[in-house]
């Protein structure tokens, strides 16, 4: 197969697709708001449900629904579940080895208390938009991918290479779920997860979370230990640039751009006080660079300094089958510039080997998930579904 048939699709095949996904569409758009009305939030753990009973019916509502389409699906002990469409070749050849897979997460983050116009799991349809806490992450866009294989299998169209659609349930909270899956089950050939922005995500960001920890507000010395710690605050965070310039980590990439410094979180409660931020840095950068940065600054202030966690830059060629598959079915079904971009975002990708984030907010629109009145539109539903449709028949065969 050349490089172009591995990445395009007949025309006449290509209409049929994409006129099944409209078939398919308001049994789709029923389904998403009724795994949004599902309370998902992480809560205490329980016997087959490691991350809360929510989570689970949340879990057990979607493989259901899996199977009333006609797949087949597993269950990973509660950490994950997922849809499976197995390959069939044709006569004398043999299936494709592996597994090509979308990838998201049902779980979500909690709805707060302040700012929301409908109730947060209402599914609320107005004007043609839901609105509802997990529409756009992940639960809208994940089914997006899952009415997308619908629709090929409603068409016959059988993988070459198997086909797996694979619903997360610890993707806001720490990605237990993802690295229990990969203790269980293989990594994927290709894939993609629908969680970020379009058009596709060719590389991330590495991200690094640290705390700085001042002496102990013990034995009587409170106002000078305090007194340290604020000028610490006023001259490397409340009046240092957002690029880690104070603490010598700022590097301009061509590709990913300038290292971020954000999510600020001061502790003055617990016997010392505290300071825990998030880094958000290029390829360039290097882990190790940080750490022996960081270190030296909190020996020169007085500071403990530990690494709370770290996940390392990914990134993929821009020209590798994954990347111009995905530039293709983006490109043919919104008609817009499908070039390769960089992310400050992390995602699935960070962990999860061989796939990159594709959709499924597009050029625009921001500050959307993890807000009140968190919404997605149904046009951009089912445009995604279209989009998904076509990737995951060009990947799997």
């Amino acid at each position: 197969m050349s490089r172009d048939e591995e990445t395009s699709i007949d025309a006449e095949l290509e209409g049929r697709i994409l006129s099944e996904v409209d078939a398919v569409s308001d049994d789709m758009i029923e389904a998403i708001r009724a795994i949004v009305r599902q309370k998902s939030v992480e809560d205490t753990p329980a016997p087959g449900a490691p991350f809360g009973t929510g989570v689970r019916a949340a879990l057990d509502q979607t493989l259901a629904l899996c199977r009333e389409l006609g797949f087949e699906t597993v269950n990973v002990d509660g950490y994950m579940g997922y849809a499976l469409w197995r390959a069939e070749a044709a006569e004398g050849e043999e299936p494709l080895p592996g597994y090509v897979c979308a990838l998201g997460h049902l779980d979500v983050v909690p709805e707060g208390t302040t700012g929301w116009k409908v109730d947060p799991y209402s599914a609320d349809l107005t004007d043609g938009r839901i609105t509802s806490r997990g529409v756009l992450d992940n639960k809208g866009p994940i089914y997006a991918c899952l009415y997308a294989l619908w629709a090929l299998k409603r068409l016959g169209l059988a993988p070459r290479r198997d086909v797996r659609i694979i619903f997360g349930c610890n993707e806001e909270t720490g990605f237990r779920d993802l690295r229990y899956y990969l203790e269980h089950e293989p990594a994927p050939v290709m894939g993609f997860t629908p969680d970020c922005k379009y058009p596709v995500v060719y590389a991330e960001r590495g991200r690094m979370g640290v705390r700085l920890t001042g002496p102990s507000l013990r034995g009587g010395r409170t106002d000078d230990v305090l007194g340290r710690f604020f000028s610490f605050m006023n001259e490397f965070v409340l009046n240092a640039k957002p690029t880690g310039e104070r603490f010598g980590i700022d590097r301009t990439d061509p590709e990913f751009g300038v290292t971020e410094v954000r999510n600020y979180k001061l502790d003055l409660v617990a016997d010392a006080p505290a300071v825990e931020f998030a880094i958000s840095y290029p390829a360039s950068l290097t882990a190790d660079e940080i750490r022996a940065k960081l270190s030296d600054v909190a020996a020169e202030q007085g500071l403990a300094f530990e690494v709370t966690g770290n996940y390392d830059p990914v990134r993929f060629e821009k020209d590798c089958r994954l990347v111009r598959t995905l530039v293709y079915t983006y490109e043919h079904v919104t008609g817009s510039d499908g070039s390769p971009v960089t992310t400050t975002g992390g995602t699935y990708a960070k962990l999860m080997p061989n796939i990159v984030p594709f959709g499924p907010s597009f050029p625009g629109q921001k500050g959307i998930g993890h807000q009140p009145n968190e919404w997605m539109d149904v046009s951009d539903i089912i445009t995604n579904a279209k989009i998904y449709a076509l990737s995951l028949y060009l990947l799997s065969r």
